[in-house]
C-alpha cells in the first residue's frame, strides 16, 4: 500500500485549443475536468495500474465536495480531513498545435494551526494503519502552513519509506530532515541544490549536493531528457524515452513518480517503469494515466554511462 499526501488539493480543468492567443476570445474544445494534486496524481495512477494506494487531503467548500465526488466516481480509497476554505480549481490550456501548456493555478485555501496538524496527524496514522510501503508528501504547501510541515512529517517516527516531490523552501526543509527520495524536475533540482543545471553532469552534482544534505535517493525528471535516478549507492542512472505521438506532457512527472513508487522505488527496474507510466501518461490527451499501456507508443532506453557533458533541452 503506498499513502499519499496532497496539502494543497485541486480540480483542473484543461481546455484545449488549436492555438492560445493572448488578448483574443480562443475557442476550446469540451472542457476535460480531472481531480488533481500531486498526491492525488499519484494515488490515482497506482489505481489505474492495480496498485494498492490511498489519498489523504483537506476537504472544504463547494469545489471540495465536488472532488469528492469525482473521488468517489473514480473508486479511489480517499480520507478527507475537513477544512473551513474552499478547495482551489486549476485550469490548463493546452494548444493542440504545439503541445505547449499554459497554466493557472489558484493559491487555495488558508489552513489553520489546528487543521494543519490534523492534515498529518491523518496520513501519519493511516500510513500505519495500513503498513504502507511509502508515504508519499507531495506539492505545494496551501496558505497557513508553514514551509517545515514535510520536515514535520519526516520526525513524526512513521515507519514507512517517505517520500517528497515538492519545491523552493518546502523541498529544502524536508530534505534536511532526510527523505528516502525526492523527486524534484530539473528546475527544482537546480534551485534546491543552489547551482544552475544544464548538463546532465550538472544534474548528477546538483542531486549529490542534495544528498549530502540529507536525502538517500534522487529521481529528477528531466522532461525531453528522460529521468535520472541517483542512489545512495552505486553509479547514478539515466534513461529517457521517445514518444511517437505525444499529447500532453501536464501529470507526466506525477506518472513518472506512481511508476517508479508501484515498482518497489528503487533500482533500474524501477526506473524503466516509472518511464513506461510517464510515457503512457503522455499519449493521452488529459492528465491521468488509464488502465491500458500501448508499449507500442514509445521507446525507453537506458544509457550505460551518463554523459555528463550532454546539455539538456531546458524549457
Amino acid at each position: 500500500m503506498i499513502v499519499t499526501l496532497t496539502p494543497n488539493p485541486s480540480i483542473d480543468r484543461t481546455l484545449t485549443v488549436t492555438e492560445y492567443v493572448p488578448g483574443e476570445v480562443n475557442r476550446a474544445e469540451p472542457c476535460a475536468l480531472e481531480p488533481s494534486g500531486k498526491g492525488i496524481n499519484v494515488s490515482l495512477a497506482l489505481l489505474a495500474q492495480g496498485r494498492a494506494t490511498r489519498a489523504v487531503l483537506p476537504l472544504g467548500g463547494p469545489d471540495g465536495a465536488v472532488l469528492a465526488q469525482m473521488l468517489h466516481g473514480a473508486g479511489l480509497d480517499f480520507a478527507g480531513v475537513p477544512v473551513e476554505g474552499s478547495v482551489r480549481s486549476n485550469v490548463s490550456v493546452v494548444e493542440s498545435a504545439s503541445g505547449r501548456v499554459t497554466k493557472v493555478n489558484e493559491p487555495g485555501p488558508e489552513l489553520s494551526p489546528d487543521e494543519t496538524a490534523a492534515l498529518l496527524e491523518r496520513a501519519v496514522k493511516d500510513a500505519e494503519a495500513v503498513s504502507a510501503s511509502w508515504l508519499l508528501a507531495a506539492g505545494s504547501l496551501p496558505r497557513g502552513v508553514d514551509p517545515g510541515f514535510y520536515g514535520r512529517l519526516l520526525e513524526s517516527g512513521v515507519t514507512a519509506r517517505v517520500a517528497v516531490d515538492s519545491s523552493g523552501t518546502a523541498l529544502a526543509e524536508a530534505v534536511r530532515r532526510g527523505p528516502d527520495l525526492v523527486k524534484p524536475n530539473v528546475h527544482e533540482l537546480a534551485e534546491a541544490a543552489a547551482v544552475p543545471v544544464t548538463r546532465l553532469g550538472d544534474a548528477v552534482d546538483a542531486a549529490r549536493r542534495l544528498q549530502d544534505a540529507g536525502a538517500r535517493t534522487v529521481l529528477a525528471s528531466l522532461g525531453a531528457d528522460g529521468a535520472l535516478l541517483v542512489p545512495p549507492e552505486g553509479q547514478p542512472l539515466h534513461a529517457e524515452a521517445r514518444v511517437h505521438r505525444p499529447q500532453n506532457t501536464v501529470g507526466a512527472g506525477d506518472a513518472l513518480l506512481a511508476g517508479f513508487l508501484g515498482a518497489g522505488g528503487e533500482g533500474p527496474a524501477a526506473l524503466r517503469e516509472a518511464l513506461r507510466w510517464a510515457s503512457a501518461a503522455i499519449t493521452r490527451s488529459g492528465t491521468l494515466l488509464g488502465p491500458d499501456i500501448d508499449d507500442s507508443g514509445f521507446e525507453i532506453a537506458f544509457h550505460d554511462r551518463v554523459d555528463r557533458g550532454r546539455e539538456l533541452a531546458l524549457d
